[in-house]
């Protein structure tokens, strides 16, 4: 396991054996993690879920209260706001076709990606099966339907795209 920093409420925290940790994270309290990959360089606030199978890149932070299930992948330098949540099934089902609770083979996990340098604002919730473009920017509360074009800013339920942005890096 990398080398990490932890806030002070250590004992507070689920970080599975299976984590794979890069340099310099900083884990703040109350955060459950298992089976994902972090890379170097990012914080995660306080009660953060970050599910098997999800990958967050370098140096993104990722702020209270936000849910990153598996199938989700941030590349670098990300921001997630407060209360974002993730979805990775497009028809979710407590049971299967024979009255049984769904197990893993009953399911099948859509990814989602957002892409470099994309920043999500407080409680937007975005779908599965979507990119999220280089640079673009969701607004706080948007329900995230369908790809973000890079360099865009998105708003609303559904969100749709209220302005361009300068196409080099902020």
């Amino acid at each position: 396991m990398s080398r990490r920093k932890i806030s002070k409420g250590h004992l507070y925290q689920q970080i599975a054996p299976d984590v794979k940790l890069g340099k310099g994270v900083r884990i703040y309290p109350f955060t459950n993690l298992y089976g994902c990959e972090i890379g170097d360089d990012v914080r995660i606030g306080t009660f953060v879920e970050i599910q098997k199978g999800a990958k967050i890149g370098n140096r993104c932070k990722i702020s209270s209260h936000s849910f990153i299930c598996e199938g989700v992948m941030l590349e670098d330098e990300v921001f997630i706001g407060h209360n974002v949540t993730f979805i990775n099934d497009r028809y979710p089902r407590s049971t299967n076709a024979n009255g049984q609770l769904q197990n893993e083979a009953d399911w099948n996990c859509v990814p989602t990606l957002v892409k470099q340098g994309a920043s999500i604002g407080s409680s937007a919730t975005l779908l599965c099966g979507i990119t999220v473009g280089e640079y673009a920017i969701v607004g706080a509360g948007s329900v995230v339907t369908k790809d973000v074009p890079p360099h865009t800013v998105v708003a609303g339920n559904p969100a749709k795209v209220l302005k361009l942005l300068p196409q080099k890096k902020p």
